[in-house]
């Protein structure tokens, strides 16, 4: 019998191989040594349905919750399995599920952190706006994860935040994301800001308006001066979406007379709304962009 030797929280468990998990995750020999172990991580397209959702409900909270790092992850992607083929069924336990996955995501052990990350995104496609009262505690694990040096672990939590703006309905979203947008940490703010500037096309013409364009043209304005380049880049694509939503809305304008046409303009809306350096930053990003598209044509 093959066996393989896996470390856990209270120390080394020995497992034949064909008890190890193998859905949503698979531990498979290194090559170099019976003691080392991989993770193997399925794409949420390719996992399969589970066979006793009864029985798997029944002991999700306390694997999840477990200190066997195998059994975790197990758990975490029963979760995963769950969300996409029985999510009904996990709405009364939605809360307890998202905290413990939170905890999965704090993990020091990768293999717990990525299932964990990978669950999130599931979990954002499954409930959308249903975990919006939980969100807070994931999003800013997930924006910490993102931000991190581990490749693999901050592509993973980009990933997942990106499911979750596309399955999170922006007006909800965005005063969630928008704390972050000062935060101390710059890699934090940064990812905080694209996933903003994301979100914020979302809501439409009529959603940024209602929104408020002053509010949006503001956060944008500061998030230019930024010490990190992507915090930067995502602040330009976010005012020229606002400055294309603002002259679409005062196409029907008068143009006739020139001070009112003069007062209606994206320049004076900038005056209006930011100091003076800020609207000067502005204008010129958003003057740059202009000559750029007309020299292009």
């Amino acid at each position: 019998m093959v066996t393989k030797i896996l470390k856990n929280g209270r120390g080394k468990i020995l497992l034949p191989w064909f008890q190890l998990p193998s859905v949503g995750m698979k531990l498979v020999k290194s090559g170099v040594e019976i003691g080392n172990s991989e993770v193997e991580y399925i794409d949420s397209e390719n996992l399969n349905d589970v066979e006793d959702v009864d029985m798997i409900l029944k002991t999700l909270l306390a694997g999840l919750d477990s200190k066997d790092w195998v059994l975790v992850c197990e758990s975490l992607n029963n979760v995963r399995r769950l969300s996409i083929f029985h999510k009904e069924v996990m709405h009364d336990m939605l809360e307890n599920v998202i905290s413990l996955v939170v905890k999965s995501l704090k993990n020091p052990r990768s293999a717990v952190c990525k299932t964990a990350i990978m669950t999130s995104a599931d979990i954002f496609s499954a409930y959308s706006d249903h975990i919006i009262d939980s969100l807070d505690p994931l999003l800013v694990q997930l924006l910490l994860k993102s931000s991190q040096d581990k490749r693999f672990v901050c592509e993973a939590a980009e990933r997942a935040l990106m499911v979750m703006t596309t399955w999170v309905s922006p007006i909800l979203l965005l005063p969630k994301l928008q704390p972050y947008l000062k935060n101390r940490n710059p890699r934090i703010r940064a990812k905080a800001s694209m996933f903003f500037s994301r979100s914020v096309p979302r809501l439409g013409v009529d959603g940024i308006k209602a929104y408020g364009i002053d509010k949006l043209i503001q956060i944008a304005a500061s998030q230019l001066s930024d010490q990190l380049p992507v915090s930067r880049e995502a602040a330009r694509t976010l005012l020229l979406e606002l400055q294309t939503v603002y002259e679409k809305s005062h196409l029907d304008a008068p143009t006739t007379v020139s001070e009112c046409s003069e007062i209606g303009s994206w320049e004076h809306f900038c005056q209006s709304k930011l100091s003076p350096l800020s609207a000067q930053a502005v204008l010129r990003v958003t003057n740059i962009a202009r000559e750029g598209l007309v020299l292009g044509s």
